[in-house]
């Protein structure tokens, strides 16, 4: 009923306008961001800009009023199957189940939102005086709360502070999702450049946070490797060491760029480097994939990390990343299409498996773990390693199936025609990517930012990368 109350007020505001007239957001609203319905006859470029801005607003109009952070996902339901998962992961019986609250904020969401805010600017979706204010709130807000030798929780109380726990082995410090917060804000740090008090102050609270962050306090100990938890309660007892190849390549990368706290070479290769699930170089379908597990795994892998870190021209010891990929990418389009569990609606136009919500409740879905849901995320935030196929999606998603998953907030989690599953949720690490990887495929505007860092240049030299970005 949202949608197509949407689409008939959208209808009815434009009735006698012109196209051109519909998608030129510059004018009117530099600060409110209205929604729009599907819109017809309009360019790729078009499309694109309708896509990313109304992801946008997931971030902007629903982040938490008091602190700005971006809450975990857009409805409360917390499924027994996403608790019954990560339970059966940590063997812990009782991590929780229940519900999301409206306090309920996620710390690498929080990243991802940043980074988009950027794009809104840039693309004149709001004021960039507004946008620095909402900054501060949340730069503000989190040099006050709750951390653990500068490392923040995976989730936390968009009005205290204060951690909220997965569990009693989960109550405080996650070092990948600081590192996706991180990034975020490193990005919006070089964007802000401005002789502004407010941009000048903005830096300063950033690069706090930044130099306060203890990375080498998650090699426990001086362990070779980093990680992922430490409980206020049980120190390192969950025991989650952080090995390769997933989406935690930037935990190693922002761990080694740090200025104040940065772990050693040995880190990295002992840590992520050496691990069962690494180096892969199988074919499939005949596209050969150097790093991973079967098949690829999740396709967020390729995306969260790569929002910042430049994949072209990227490489080490072994691999190219942006054949890494684009190969991960082709070869899950590739099982989509196969389609061997005969599911419907899957095809050329209509593929992309990451983890996200699903009618069994959230998901890690990979051709491994296939159960007939696509997330429109995975294919849109693939544009920079897949256009043509990615904009096929698109128009599939946006003009076929648009009256099902097309939102206030963009395109819903996920779906499965197979099961009449659509969801009703939007999930912050899923958004995120859509605004910010798309605008990395039209202008390379976070790439631009992130890459050109001297921190970073400096932490991916010391593991052994070698990128354009970096002049010897």
């Amino acid at each position: 009923m949202l949608v197509k109350k949407i689409i008939l007020i959208f209808a009815i505001c434009c009735v006698n306008n012109t196209i051109a007239q519909q998608i030129n957001f510059r004018d009117g609203y530099p600060n409110d961001i209205k929604p729009v319905g599907i819109v017809k006859n309009i360019s790729d470029s078009a499309l694109l800009e309708i896509v990313q801005r109304q992801t946008f607003r997931f971030f902007w109009h629903y982040a938490h009023p008091v602190s700005g952070l971006a809450r975990e996902k857009s409805n409360t339901v917390r499924c027994d199957y996403y608790w019954d998962f990560i339970n059966e992961a940590y063997d812990e019986p009782n991590l929780g189940k229940g519900s999301f609250g409206a306090e309920d904020c996620a710390i690498g969401g929080t990243g991802f939102g940043i980074v988009a805010t950027i794009v809104a600017v840039e693309r004149g979706w709001i004021g960039r005086d507004t946008a620095i204010k909402r900054l501060v709130k949340i730069v503000d807000f989190l040099n006050k709360a709750d951390s653990y030798h500068g490392i923040f929780p995976h989730f936390m109380n968009g009005t205290t502070g204060k951690t909220i726990p997965f569990g009693n082995l989960d109550d405080g410090a996650d070092i990948v999702e600081t590192s996706y917060l991180l990034m975020g804000f490193l990005c919006a740090r070089e964007y802000f450049k401005g002789d502004t008090p407010i941009e000048k102050y903005f830096r300063n609270r950033v690069t706090n946070l930044w130099n306060i962050a203890n990375w080498n306090w998650h090699t426990k100990n001086n362990n070779a490797m980093l990680f992922w938890h430490w409980s206020v309660k049980n120190d390192f007892d969950m025991n989650f060491p952080i090995r390769g190849f997933n989406e935690c390549l930037i935990t190693y990368i922002m761990s080694a760029s740090s200025p104040t706290h940065p772990i050693s070479p040995e880190v990295y290769f002992n840590g992520w480097v050496n691990s069962t699930s690494y180096l892969n170089g199988k074919s499939y379908y005949g596209i050969k994939l150097p790093l991973g597990f079967e098949y690829g795994g999740p396709l967020f892998f390729a995306h969260y990390t790569f929002m910042g870190i430049d994949p072209h021209g990227l490489k080490d010891w072994h691999t190219d990343y942006m054949e890494q990929n684009t190969n991960h990418t082709l070869i899950n389009r590739a099982w989509c299409i196969d389609n061997p569990k005969k599911y419907k609606g899957y095809g050329e136009n209509c593929w992309g498996l990451t983890a996200g919500d699903s009618y069994k409740g959230y998901v890690a879905h990979c051709p491994e773990e296939d159960k007939g849901v696509i997330q429109p995320t995975a294919a849109l935030s693939s544009f920079p390693y897949t256009p043509e196929y990615s904009m096929q999606a698109l128009k599939h998603f946006y003009y076929d199936l648009g009256d099902k998953i097309w939102s206030e907030y963009g395109f819903v989690d996920g779906f499965s025609e197979t099961q009449n599953w659509y969801a009703k949720s939007h999930l912050a690490i899923d958004q995120g990517p859509i605004v910010v990887m798309i605008e990395n495929y039209r202008t390379g505007l976070l790439w631009n930012l992130f890459m050109r860092i001297p921190e970073v240049q400096n932490g991916l030299t010391r593991l052994g990368f070698k990128t354009p970005w970096v002049k010897k």
